[in-house]
């Protein structure tokens, strides 16, 4: 449980620093518009399977898997160099302009603890934060909202022991000064944007959180301490916490509501149908109807809720989706995991969204709409990811291009999928 003095201190943030308690005006109506959005993954926190090609010179080992060991095999020097390079050209102005041009109007941006409160020892490398300054600009130029994401909190250890933390391995976030460290790094990220409101509309204070490896009470108190941080900061901004892989509707209702003292606060509840075998072995009905099995879950919630990452996916194919040189549950080479073998991974390991079979570019046009119309049943989805290297099941931009994701994004090519019982896909 959360102390009563946290949610006192929690209830009386507002009053100290003269906010108000009640909701204020956002620069996005979270309550009436829709949040349509994507995630510009693989920019300043590294994951090898969006750009295989930073991490293939360790694609035989060698001990690099992550942002963390990958700056520590280049040293300081090096590693600044290269991810200099990347930061200047992975996302770059244009890319929000083409955003905007296919009819979205969030862009949720991973950020690493290191960029905003590093830490002595750390192999991470800075310089992240002016190009993040430069995609505020863009992102006001092309009328678009951004949600600011702390997606890496590993110092050492991790929130959830994945490679897109910065640092693969153990659960030790909230081993020593760990939390105090990124509630610094949360109050720093406020401070810094807190004069673009107008674009800055949400700070997430943690990303995927494992309830597996921590103790929730202390995952909670967090969570009110960082919305207390947001508020000292950036005033009225939403304040967004993850659903830590907890049921959205039981777990969470009643948390950080109106009644705590809190306000303008969102759900981030993260939805793919790849990491396990039970999800990969479906056919492509069956990822349609647990698409739509999503729709009442999440209008369920008593916060506003965003379902802040999904794709097209119906399988774990992506090249090192699975971590650096790991294969797939879906064509049975993911060791300690190959449980069966469900289909071929050609032409969704890596490639383009225009190299996939006619049969595979279907299956993903009618479950990508479905997903539209389910996530759509609260305050909108942002889309994982913007682009990636290789991964075609993936990649938004290239899903657009290619006409499997609608044309304007409110349109559909397929009748309702969730207001039926009757599969509609050919041939499934």
């Amino acid at each position: 449980m959360v102390s009563l003095k946290s949610l006192l201190v929690a209830a009386l943030v507002g009053l100290v620093v003269g906010k108000p308690l009640y909701p204020r005006d956002l620069a996005f109506d979270y309550t009436s518009d829709k949040v349509r959005g994507v995630n510009l993954g693989g920019w300043f926190v590294l994951e090898p399977w969006i750009t295989p090609s930073i991490f293939q010179p360790w694609a035989n080992g060698g001990g690099v898997v992550d942002e963390y060991t990958l700056s520590a095999a280049l040293g300081k020097d090096a590693a600044t160099q290269q991810l200099t390079q990347h930061w200047a050209s992975w996302i770059t102005d244009d890319d929000f302009k083409q955003i905007a041009q296919v009819g979205l109007n969030h862009v949720r941006i991973p950020i690493g603890y290191w960029a905003l409160n590093p830490l002595d020892g750390d192999p991470y490398v800075q310089g992240q934060l002016p190009y993040l300054d430069s995609a505020i600009v863009s992102a006001r130029n092309y009328g678009l909202k951004v949600m600011l994401d702390l997606h890496g909190v590993s110092a050492p250890g991790s929130q959830n022991g994945f490679d897109n933390s910065g640092k693969n391995g153990n659960i030790d976030w909230q081993s020593g000064d760990n939390v105090k460290n990124t509630l610094i790094a949360i109050s720093n990220l406020a401070d810094r944007y807190k004069n673009d409101l107008d674009v800055v509309t949400a700070i997430e204070l943690i990303n995927e959180p494992g309830n597996w490896g921590l103790d929730m009470s202390q995952l909670k108190e967090y969570y009110y301490n960082g919305w207390g941080n947001v508020r000292n900061s950036a005033g009225n901004t939403a304040v967004v916490i993850h659903d830590a892989f907890l049921d959205i509707d039981s777990y969470w209702n009643g948390f950080m509501d109106q009644a705590a003292g809190t306000n303008n606060v969102i759900l981030d509840t993260h939805i793919y149908q790849v990491f396990s075998q039970e999800e990969v072995a479906r056919k492509p009905c069956e990822h349609i109807q647990n698409a739509c099995f999503n729709g009442p879950k999440v209008s369920g919630t008593d916060k506003w809720l965003i379902v802040g990452e999904w794709s097209a996916a119906q399988t774990d194919c992506a090249k090192w989706l699975n971590g650096l040189g790991k294969g797939a549950r879906y064509d049975g080479t993911l060791p300690g995991k190959s449980q069966g073998y469900y289909g071929s991974c050609d032409g969704k390991y890596e490639g383009t969204v225009n190299g996939m079979s006619d049969v595979d570019k279907t299956n993903l046009a009618y479950f990508v709409e479905a997903q539209l119309d389910a996530f759509e049943q609260h305050t909108g989805w942002i889309f994982w990811s913007w682009k990636t290297e290789s991964a075609p099941e993936w990649n938004f931009k290239d899903l657009v291009a290619e006409g499997l994701v609608p044309q304007p994004l409110t349109s559909r090519k397929f009748a309702s999928q969730c207001g039926t019982s009757e599969c509609l896909v050919p041939g499934n």
